[in-house]
């Protein structure tokens, strides 16, 4: 992990980013204790680990990153959405909402607000996301294969 990220994560950690990945694992642990939503489980625990520690990485369409469709890129994806939606995406996208509000106050916050922005993106409507280390999406963009 170069310095940079490995400076900005910490400073992520120290300024509240560990809340959301509870909030994160939180949502993962009700998925799956309802058993109907072990496959958004997963999901949420990938994404809490990525919010946890989110510089260095980034979040990339399934599809387009591997070149191909599977079942969480396609109908069954938006279907898994919609539910994921309903479910625990508004609540964990408005958690970082308030978080990023907070943190754009100041001009030392607005990397972390920025990035609560991109995650709350990705808490609305998760299915069919791939997370990356940003080195390899950013090759693949210049490649053209994003």
């Amino acid at each position: 992990m170069p310095l940079l990220s490995l400076l900005l994560n910490a400073l992520w950690l120290i300024t509240g980013g560990i809340w959301m990945a509870l909030g994160w694992l939180l949502a993962a642990v009700l998925m799956a204790l309802s058993i109907i939503g072990l496959p958004w489980a997963r999901s949420a625990l990938t994404i809490a680990q990525y919010t946890l520690l989110p510089f260095g990485q980034t979040a990339v369409r399934r599809d387009e990153f591997r070149g191909r469709e599977d079942m969480g890129t396609g109908a069954l994806g938006f279907i898994g959405n919609v539910v994921w939606f309903v479910l625990a995406g508004w609540w964990l996208a408005a958690g970082h909402l308030i978080a990023a509000v907070g943190l754009a106050i100041t001009i030392i916050g607005l990397p972390f607000a920025w990035a609560h922005l991109k995650l709350a993106l990705l808490a609305l409507w998760p299915v069919g996301t791939e997370i990356v280390p940003a080195d390899d999406a950013d090759r693949r963009r210049m490649l053209g294969r994003i």
